[in-house]
């Protein structure tokens, strides 16, 4: 590429101070001052990433009051086209494509980025843009690594920037009510927690080397991540399967059920975390596990996840949820939302949505429910206050899972430090804390 990671930066830093002290005196038409946060509360929203998620979550970003989609930026030509087609389907004005994101963070009219690129961009971006005076909503996993989640933090303090994660339950009202309940003692003290999450993937098969899509950069598709060679079966989603892009099924999708078990149990951080599984149903490229289940310790609870990839069976009928066993009785939430029972299985309470989520809909589960979450969001922008999956939030319930995947891959139980989550005493586990990265692309803060 022409302009590397650093020199990207330079300028960017440079163009958001200019916003950070400007005026109607310092570069502003009259105009464009009409459109600044406060002014008329009228926000401007880039979306990255727009092939499947991004482009849903275009139009619904759209459809927000005072709200404007002026950029939608995808390094594939088909997937941009996607999402401007997406926001002009909405009934809005067209928004421009652009391949490279970092190209439009110098316009100061531009106030937040919705970002749903694959994992091993999602810190990195969030943190250029932070840097670069933009507020971020960010897809779940909020982090390919611990390290870089830790810098997300640390970028959205720095730079006094709302950063939301995609956990899209925490906007959830009925479910706010139902963990409301749960932590005033409907079913007593819980003493385990069970989340599970279904679906029938196919094999990937063995993937060869071929020349790159037509219409796609992938010199800037990789971006942070080293250099490997393109492959006929990565692009534009199996690559969630491979260790070096990706972060398997159980950041894929554990991330939201681990984060209504640690929002009902109001804890940080686990004390032991011990996984097990594989790759079992196919002989493939498929790196992560397709059948996971990972156990995360306290010193008076027990919260596990199962994960199956290729087996759909579902779990009390649903294909996925979570279950909070307590000394009174016991509350299942799902997509419907939530029922309690007691110690004999008699149904206490059932508190139902009408709305429909598709628990295995890749683009939107639900878009009432993104509606909710990016409100919020935006709200948040205006009022200058935390939203409700904010980045630390998003990064400890995403931290519990990656812990996971780190015990997973070395093949015994971790120690943690319940004070910070880090990996306690154990230096080949802390080699997974972080990543390497392309020469010029580390982030920093």
């Amino acid at each position: 590429m022409k302009n590397s990671r650093r020199k990207f930066i330079k300028n960017v830093t440079a163009g958001s101070a200019a916003v950070a002290f400007g005026g109607i005196g310092l570069g502003f038409s009259s105009k464009s001052y009409n459109n600044i946060i406060g002014a008329n509360d009228r926000i401007s929203i880039a979306v990255i990433g727009a092939n499947g998620r991004g482009s849903g979550m275009a139009a619904i970003f759209a459809k927000q009051a005072n709200t404007e989609v002026v950029y939608v930026c995808d390094v594939e030509d088909k997937a941009r086209q996607k999402g401007i087609s997406a926001v002009v389907e909405a009934g809005k004005t067209a928004p421009k494509g652009v391949n490279d994101f970092r190209s439009i963070l110098g316009d100061k009219n531009l106030d937040a980025v919705y970002i749903a690129t694959p994992d091993h961009w999602h810190a990195p971006a969030t943190i250029i843009c932070c840097a670069a005076g933009k507020h971020v909503y960010v897809e779940k996993p909020l982090c390919h690594n611990p390290h870089e989640g830790e810098m997300a933090i640390a970028a959205a303090r720095k730079y006094n920037r709302v950063v939301q994660m995609g956990a899209q339950r925490r906007s959830w009202k009925l479910l706010t009510e139902g963990i409301n309940e749960l932590k005033g003692g409907v079913i007593g003290k819980v003493h385990m927690v069970k989340c599970w999450y279904t679906n029938s993937r196919k094999s990937i098969g063995i993937g060869k080397e071929t020349a790159v899509m037509p219409g796609l950069d992938y010199d800037l598709w990789q971006g942070p991540a080293p250099r490997r060679p393109y492959k006929d079966n990565l692009i534009h989603y199996n690559w969630h399967w491979f260790w070096h892009w990706g972060t398997g099924e159980a950041l894929n999708n554990g991330t939201h059920e681990i984060d209504v078990a640690r929002w009902g149990l109001g804890v940080d951080y686990p004390l032991r975390v011990n996984s097990t599984g594989g790759r079992y149903f196919f002989q493939d490229d498929w790196q992560t596990p397709d059948t996971q289940l990972i156990t995360f310790d306290f010193p008076e609870a027990t919260v596990i996840w199962e994960g199956r990839s290729c087996n759909p069976f579902k779990v009390e009928g649903a294909d996925r949820g979570v279950l909070f066993y307590g000394e009174k009785g016991v509350m299942l939430t799902g997509h419907d939302g939530y029922n309690i029972y007691d110690e004999k299985g008699n149904i206490l309470k059932e508190i139902k949505s009408n709305a429909v989520i598709d628990g295995r809909n890749t683009t939107s589960p639900n878009e009432g429910l993104d509606s909710v979450h990016i409100a919020n969001f935006l709200d948040c922008i205006r009022t200058s206050k935390r939203p409700n999956a904010d980045v630390e939030i998003g990064f400890k319930s995403t931290l519990w899972v990656q812990l996971g995947n780190i015990a997973q891959r070395i093949g015994h139980t971790l120690n943690i430090d319940q004070a910070n989550g880090h990996i306690a005493g154990d230096k080949e586990a802390m080699e997974l804390w972080s990543r390497q990265y392309q020469p010029g692309w580390e982030p920093k803060v």
